[in-house]
């Protein structure tokens, strides 16, 4: 196989976690090695559906999941699953911005092939660090939020770089200084170690974000503040969270009248 697109499509479909580390490890190294491109010949891509996955964890209501406190083992596993649950969604978020969007300048797939090595490189952290908790993935009840804005912005990438890694992504600046804090009050040194190296390379992720969303705005002539805010009320409403990063957000390519308007827009929310 030399198609880029089908390539990422092969690790997209991959039901197991371990299979799924392995393809994309695989194509990584493969379009690092110049073996694999992307294809204009490619055949164009499929309806959006759900991308391979384990049986479990049972995808609920977020309302559904239940808070757990971290002084006790099993609530610091219960977080601990929860970002890898997250981390497990972004290597098929990075994989379908890969197959999905076609005739990208070649930055665009070099961006996002290296964003789902770094995710795999997450979720194997935090599966490992899951183990030493006794417990695994699928052990707890999770959501498929970020999935479903995948498959809401299928149809657009200036939507899907908008919302997926400057909305959803760009959230685990937020609140991952917070947990933390909270896990090394709790004496989570562990974990703590592996949170501090996923958001130091989150940052990336969501700048990449921020620069193919601007990339398609200028494509189309549009203006990207503007856009983003119109993108944000038609696909969030009011369902936009703050308090926000500022500097890890100006770090990741947001900037300072950008942050106060979003501001705004999570306290009218």
């Amino acid at each position: 196989m030399t198609d880029l697109h089908q390539a990422a499509r092969r690790c997209l479909d991959a039901n197991d976690p371990a299979e799924k580390l392995r393809l994309t490890a695989e194509t990584w190294q493969g379009f690092q090695a110049g073996e694999l491109c992307p294809d204009p010949a490619s055949p164009p891509p499929a309806s959006i559906g759900a991308p391979g996955r384990p049986e479990r964890p049972r995808l609920v209501s977020p309302k559904k999941l239940p808070q757990r406190g971290l002084g006790r083992a099993e609530g610091r596993a219960a977080l601990v699953h929860a970002v890898a649950h997250i981390e497990f969604n972004a290597i098929d978020l990075a994989w379908d911005a890969v197959y999905r969007f076609r005739g990208m300048p070649a930055d665009y797939y070099l961006d996002w092939a290296r964003c789902a090595d770094d995710e795999a490189r997450h979720f194997a952290l935090l599966a490992a660090r899951l183990g030493e908790l006794g417990h695994a993935y699928g052990d707890f009840d999770a959501h498929n939020g970020l999935w479903e804005m995948a498959e809401n912005t299928a149809h657009s990438d200036t939507a899907r770089m908008a919302l997926v890694p400057r909305v959803l992504e760009a959230r685990g600046l937020d609140v991952t200084p917070g947990m933390i804090a909270r896990l090394r009050a709790a004496g989570d040194e562990q974990t703590v170690a592996i949170l501090e190296v996923i958001l130091r390379e989150e940052v990336a992720h969501v700048a990449a974000g921020t620069r193919w969303f601007r990339w398609c705005c200028e494509r189309d002539g549009l203006d990207p503040r503007e856009t983003f805010l119109d993108l944000l009320r038609d696909y969030m409403g009011r369902n936009l969270r703050g308090p926000f990063n500022r500097p890890a957000r100006l770090e990741a390519g947001f900037d300072a009248e950008e942050l106060d308007r979003l501001a705004a827009l999570a306290v009218a929310g």
